[in-house]
């Protein structure tokens, strides 16, 4: 038999090869944005979640360190408002106040997914579909007529991402923000929100809050250097 025939064969049988290889190979990072809501909850609004949703829009950029643990880096936008006109609680003096703020959030959470997060792998029961919990840090400005508001932030949530298709991401996450000041509801030269009941502050005391409601998409890219081998496989597992 012509040995051309074989020669075109391994020819086929590397290519096919290589092709597999780079299909099941993982990405290290994501890029995307986020769309969706926000609220504020605080003194003009103690616990009525969703109340006054308002827009809000967020960059994102994640560092996946496995199937489990990613890193994510946020730059977000979102209106917050809130009103003392219907509360139930009374006001020094019978006063009445709203506020409209623009918050500007930058932070970084990480991620623990429920289910290993992959659409290759199925040997290693990876899931293209996973729930996650997130925590982390970041900052919060937001200017105003009354001065510009600065305080740091304490971020929880929890979500649910989708690979779509390879190298597309969509998912949904509701976060939460604790900030360490109580002047996010103190716009216009308005100091009635400024600790109305003069009491002691503390952590968790006369602080305000703001959430938001996501939906978001994203792009892998960045090739993970993996040989497709048992010791490789199991770094990113």
């Amino acid at each position: 038999m012509d040995l051309s025939f074989f020669r075109r064969i391994s020819v086929i049988l590397l290519l096919c090869l290589s092709f597999f290889r780079v299909s099941a190979q993982e990405y290290l990072y994501e890029i995307g944005g986020m769309l969706g809501g926000a609220f504020y909850m605080g003194d003009a609004n103690k616990n009525a979640a969703f109340k006054n949703m308002n827009p809000a829009a967020s960059a994102l950029f994640r560092y996946n360190a496995n199937f489990r643990i990613a890193f994510k880096a946020n730059l977000a936008w979102a209106r917050v408002t809130g009103s003392t006109i219907g509360l139930e609680n009374v006001f020094p003096d019978n006063a009445q106040v709203d506020f409209d703020r623009n918050v500007i959030d930058l932070g970084g959470q990480a991620e623990f997914n429920f289910f290993p997060y992959s659409d290759k792998y199925q040997y290693l029961q990876t899931k293209r579909i996973a729930p996650y919990i997130m925590g982390g840090l970041g900052l919060s400005v937001a200017p105003g007529n009354g001065g510009t508001f600065f305080s740091p932030h304490i971020s929880v949530g929890t979500g649910v991402k989708y690979k779509i298709r390879n190298r597309i991401n969509i998912g949904a996450e509701w976060s939460v923000r604790k900030l360490f000041g109580d002047g996010l509801d103190i716009n216009g030269g308005n100091e009635l929100l400024d600790d109305p009941y003069d009491i002691e502050s503390g952590l968790w005391k006369n602080k305000d809050w703001y959430s938001m409601l996501m939906i978001s998409v994203s792009y892998d890219f960045g090739l993970r250097n993996c040989n497709c081998n048992k010791r490789d496989i199991n770094e990113i597992y």
